[in-house]
């Protein structure tokens, strides 16, 4: 098998639909909510009380900060989905165009990359998570269904000194291949 997608088995009894294209030239490949989701917005609580204390020339204290961090951390939304490939190949999450205009919902690090090695690593099974922030006055109720991202797979170059470079194996699963 080439590339393709399949059910992780913490959802394996919950009827999830494997990504799809929209139309026959499509690029992205829909992903969409295993569960309902809630997501809070970012302009809630200590973030405000930071923001106003910046805008008054204010030294907010560490814990003000470290609060106000805190409510701007992307939530991962679960899509029950791990993608497998070859190993010269990617897949590009990247945000639904609809998303921002209709939902107020952005991708913080602008793209996910899911690499070869990510399907079946022993953390999580290679489960895709869809990083979202909410910029809207109130909490967006994410269904389960709704698409959320969209991925495309890409080939990827080497360069020529790559091979000399050693490489560790992956041993985890989200972000586990560096700080």
């Amino acid at each position: 098998m080439k590339r393709g997608f399949a059910i992780v088995d913490r959802f394996k009894d919950a009827q999830l639909s494997l990504p799809s294209r929209a139309t026959q030239h499509a690029a992205g490949y829909d992903f969409a909510a295993a569960e309902d989701f809630e997501l809070p917005s970012i302009w809630r609580l200590n973030f405000i009380k930071i923001l106003w204390q910046i805008w008054q020339q204010k030294s907010p204290s560490a814990d003000d900060l470290a609060a106000g961090q805190a409510v701007l951390k992307p939530y991962l939304v679960p899509t029950g989905i791990k993608a497998y490939m070859q190993d010269d190949e990617v897949l590009i999450l990247a945000n639904r165009s609809s998303n921002p205009l209709k939902r107020s919902l952005i991708l913080p690090n602008g793209i996910g990359v899911i690499d070869a090695d990510y399907v079946d690593n022993p953390q999580n099974e290679g489960e895709i998570f869809v990083q979202l922030l909410n910029f809207s006055l109130g909490t967006v109720k994410i269904k389960k269904g709704d698409r959320i991202a969209q991925g495309i797979f890409m080939p990827f170059l080497l360069t020529d000194s790559d091979q000399t470079a050693k490489k560790q194996a992956r041993v985890g699963g989200f972000g586990s291949s560096g700080n």
